[in-house]
């Protein structure tokens, strides 16, 4: 599985000429989605969605059942609601659906649907939430920074997941000084073949 990495949260799969996307928000770059048949999206914000730019792909998107997406009822997307615990098929690719919510940031809010998504029992995408997969994986994205986020917590969740090799996510507020320091800490005191990749770059 060839995995390209473009910013904030936005991961391009591709496997034997199949191309699946994960959260093409309005900071990732167009050409993620260049030949992608399928999308799935973790929860409703917009870093993490672009519907504008779904709309005229013409290709399934999978969502969670409960996000409350605006204009996602565009005509002519494709849209597919999952649950937790939902399998299927997208792009090719085996997908199980998990997790439930959105991590809190203050008092309690946000509060909206999220889900991880776990792709051919090999890669996760939790989206927003460090809910566990609660199966092993060989490729963990994890979210690096976030209001909602300490990075004790991230760091101590790849080491639960303990994955064989671990690709950053959710990076796209922060400077180059901040990046070097999260990367910093992440390759000491983890030890699941932590790389960073700019957007664009290939794993």
């Amino acid at each position: 599985m060839l995995i390209t990495k473009y910013t904030h949260a936005c991961v391009r799969l591709e496997h034997d000429g199949r191309v699946l996307v994960i959260d093409p928000g309005v900071w990732s770059e167009p050409a993620a989605l260049t030949g992608a048949e399928a999308v799935l999206v973790t929860h409703e914000h917009a870093d993490h969605i672009d519907v504008l730019r779904l709309a005229g792909l013409g290709v399934p998107v999978f969502v969670p059942a409960d996000a409350d997406i605006p204009g996602i009822a565009v005509p002519g997307l494709d849209v597919t609601r999952v649950n937790a615990g939902d399998e299927f098929t997208a792009a090719g690719f085996s997908v199980r659906a998990v997790g439930g919510r959105h991590a809190f940031i203050y008092g309690g809010q946000p509060d909206c649907a999220n889900l991880g998504y776990l792709v051919d029992e090999r890669l996760y995408h939790p989206g927003d939430a460090l809910h566990l997969p609660e199966r092993p994986v060989e490729t963990l994205l994890v979210p690096v920074h976030a209001p909602w986020l300490k990075l004790d917590e991230a760091i101590d969740f790849v080491r639960a997941v303990d994955p064989e090799r671990t690709v950053p996510i959710h990076d796209g507020m922060v400077n180059d000084r901040g990046l070097g320091s999260i990367n910093g800490w992440f390759g000491r005191e983890t030890d699941h073949g932590y790389r960073w990749l700019a957007p664009g770059e290939q794993a």
